[in-house]
């Protein structure tokens, strides 16, 4: 964790996918910072361009699957973060693109992190094992607490 001083400034990080449960996770991380005094960096992690394998019976014959350039991504999640939260206190909201695996990122990120936040999609152990997650993959092993931000509560507002 990066501080141990309850008094310290905290250092919050979320996970931005574009979904709405993840909107409102940054809405809560951000007047979480505002209230006990903070800052929040929000990642959102495009994934790697990596060559598949092309035959004539693949979506992508050719090997690679579209994968959104960096630049659009910033600009996305730069919109996004925006139009979501709007001026809290004294928080420093950190904009920051990583490529690679989201699950793998976010919990390289939680090493200097307070606090990483985090929404949930589905809930349920079916969709866990047939999908994957992310939220459980972070809370498994990040290497600072976690706040997984329910769907439900996305969707009721």
């Amino acid at each position: 964790m990066a501080h141990l001083d309850p008094a310290a400034p905290r250092r919050l990080v979320v996970g931005l996918d574009g979904s709405a449960t993840a909107e409102h996770a940054l809405r809560w991380a951000a007047e979480e910072a505002a209230s006990r005094g903070g800052d929040v960096e929000v990642i959102a992690v495009r994934e790697r361009d990596e060559f598949l394998p092309g035959t004539s019976y693949a979506f992508q014959p050719h090997g690679h699957r579209p994968v959104a350039d960096e630049e659009s991504v910033r600009a996305h999640l730069h919109d996004v973060v925006s139009h979501t939260v709007s001026p809290v206190g004294d928080v420093t909201l950190t904009e920051t693109v990583a490529t690679g695996d989201p699950a793998t990122e976010l919990i390289k990120a939680s090493a200097d992190a307070d606090l990483l936040v985090v929404g949930s999609h589905r809930g349920g152990a079916l969709s866990e094992v047939l999908l994957g997650s992310v939220a459980a993959s972070c809370v498994r092993h990040a290497r600072c607490p976690v706040v997984i931000v329910p769907a439900k509560l996305a969707t009721s507002r």
